[in-house]
């Protein structure tokens, strides 16, 4: 057996679900040739059987020939036990298939999510990450192992016809005309069955996303009492996935029959042929007994091959899944592009929407659609396709990504605080290249850090002064996982920080102060336009106090920005922009 896991799964063809199966073939050719070739063996040596057996009757049966009976009956013993060495040669090639197909896809799924990092949630869900290690493997493994005796099973079917056509013509025929119909009767029941196993393969992602939703959230859940109404939601979506898999248990039901039935009509035919041959002497009893044999044979085989065209279905919607993963790329690991390297003036405009930001400017955005506030706050970050948007008349596509992340900074509510001091998940993670060096240790006059000054103003503009005073650490307080310690307000502000403290030339906030109160909202509202002077700030938000203080406002509908001005002169002027702002009904 082969030591598993491999200590370089390779670097995989991520441009299809098919091409990724055929890389994991060629990553394993030899093992796979070998499981072929035993498979081959196997499965021939048993289509030999019957051959053998017919002689061994003709010749010493009705013949009275001792020495032949001898003869053959050797040749079966033989065969029997070439079929017993081989099916054992062919299963553990078989296994070792299986597991090393499984296994590589599991180093590849978790190697590219550790590659990935904290990006990997925000570009593909959880549960579609988790359920390739619960599922998808499975599912590509099986076809991996019974690849093996799909060889075996197409090559005795040739050999069967051949043998049959030498023996008798009209027999043949049957066998040739017989094993394509069946093929053709069974293939309509796999159309189906492959778009109901990714329906359940979608479902399946989402519910397992679900779990773990629950379960990282269960303490928030309980402080609000919610666990009841995110306990119906998971048992609503477990009987969709139920029911969804017994749509899919009812086609492979069906096949399942078919595989049976259908072959089984076919024996019967074949022996009922041959009997009528041997009843005319046109055949002899050996021959009959051969003819059956071949018959209750070519069960196995044609059953094999409908599994594996199962398998392969199966396998093809679990590699869509995983070639998904797999084909993700870490955004600051993009350096294409050849853009000035150097400061610019923070100068963005969006052709689409038709929003341009002055250099400097303190803009808010109020979308009639929340979700269209979001879309232009990705585009505008290049974190969607952003042809027609331009950064100091460059455009944002010929940008080195890595750089445009310095430059223009996307700050949402799907951040996650980091795990350490929190000093260093303020300012050292999130600190921009401009200023980062004066972080790292500089000192003022007065033998404080300018670190910790630094840290100080982006935490009052935040109106989160009394979170840090609250710590027993104060900035050294160590923060748990995802921040899970503070509130969701508290989160909100401290993000804010984080983001205030990177100081981009474009800094995009989207609904920074959903989380918090009236009072402390005001207050960041008050202070967020002096902290940001001479640098480029949009506001994407709904909430009066902070479109009151905005130097200007757009308003989104439809996509486009129907309407601009300061946030009193558009609620006298524009009802749409009132409705939206102020929630009136309609």
């Amino acid at each position: 057996m082969r030591h598993l896991p491999e200590p370089d799964p390779g670097r995989p063809d991520t441009r299809s679900a098919s091409r990724y199966l055929i890389w994991l073939v060629r990553m394993q050719w030899t093992s796979m040739t070998l499981g072929a070739f035993w498979g081959v063996v196997w499965m021939v040596s048993q289509a030999l059987m019957p051959a053998a057996i017919g002689k061994t009757i003709d010749a010493g049966v009705t013949a009275k020939d001792t020495a032949e009976l001898w003869r053959w009956s050797a040749v079966v013993l033989g065969l029997g036990c070439l079929t017993g060495i081989a099916g054992i040669l062919r299963h553990r090639c078989a296994v070792t298939n299986w597991l090393t197909a499984a296994y590589r896809t599991v180093q590849l799924t978790a190697r590219q999510a550790t590659e990935l990092g904290a990006t990997l949630p925000s570009r593909i869900a959880t549960g579609d990450v988790v359920a390739i290690g619960t599922a998808d493997t499975s599912s590509i493994g099986g076809t991996m192992d019974v690849s093996a005796r799909f060889a075996g099973a197409v090559v005795s079917i040739v050999l069967v016809s051949v043998l049959l056509l030498s023996t008798e013509v009209r027999i043949g025929l049957t066998v040739l005309i017989g094993v394509p119909l069946i093929m053709a009767l069974v293939g309509p029941l796999l159309k189906p069955m492959h778009r109901r196993q990714s329906e359940v393969r979608a479902l399946q992602g989402k519910l397992t996303g679900r779990a773990n939703d629950i379960v990282a959230g269960l303490r928030v859940l309980r402080g609000i009492g919610g666990e009841p109404e995110f306990a119906e939601r998971y048992r609503e979506q477990s009987q969709r996935l139920r029911f969804a898999g017994v749509r899919v248990a009812r086609v492979e039901s069906v096949l399942e029959s078919a595989q049976v039935l259908l072959p089984g009509l076919f024996v019967v035919g074949v022996t009922w042929l041959a009997a009528r041959l041997a009843v005319s002497h046109q055949i002899t009893t050996g021959q009959l007994v051969a003819f059956y044999g071949y018959a209750a044979f070519l069960v196995l085989p044609l059953r094999t091959i409908t599994e594996a065209w199962g398998k392969l279905l199966r396998a093809h919607v679990a590699a869509t899944k995983v070639v998904r993963v797999l084909a993700l790329s870490h955004p600051l690991a993009d350096t294409a592009g050849a853009g000035p390297d150097a400061e610019g003036t923070g100068a963005l405009v969006d052709e689409h929407s038709g929003l341009a930001l002055k250099p400097g400017s303190f803009t808010a955005v109020a979308a009639a659609d929340p979700a269209e506030a979001i879309e232009l706050a990705d585009r505008l970050g290049r974190y969607s396709a952003a042809d027609g948007v331009t950064l100091d008349g460059v455009p944002l596509e010929e940008l080195p990504l890595g750089r445009l992340r310095e430059r223009v900074l996307v700050a949402d509510n799907d951040a996650r605080l980091f795990a350490g001091p929190l000093a260093d998940g303020l300012a050292g993670v999130g600190a921009g290249a401009r200023w980062g060096a004066e972080l790292a240790g500089a000192t003022d006059l007065d033998g404080g850090s300018r670190r910790t000054a630094r840290i100080t103003a982006a935490l009052h503009t935040a109106a989160a002064e009394d979170i840090i005073e609250a710590l027993p650490a104060g900035l050294d307080t160590a923060v748990t996982e995802r921040g899970r310690s503070f509130s969701g307000g508290q989160q909100q502000r401290l993000r804010l920080a984080r983001a205030l403290l990177a100081d981009p030339e474009v800094l995009l906030l989207v609904e920074p102060t959903s989380a918090v109160d009236a009072h402390t909202e005001a207050r960041i509202a008050d202070r967020l336009a002096q902290a940001r002077t001479g640098r480029t700030t949009v506001v994407f938000t709904t909430s009066p106090l902070m479109l009151d203080r905005a130097e200007r406002v757009v308003f989104l509908a439809g996509g486009r920005a129907a309407a601009e001005g300061r946030h009193r002169e558009l609620l006298a002027t524009v009802p749409a922009y009132r409705a939206t702002v102020t929630r009136e009904e309609d």
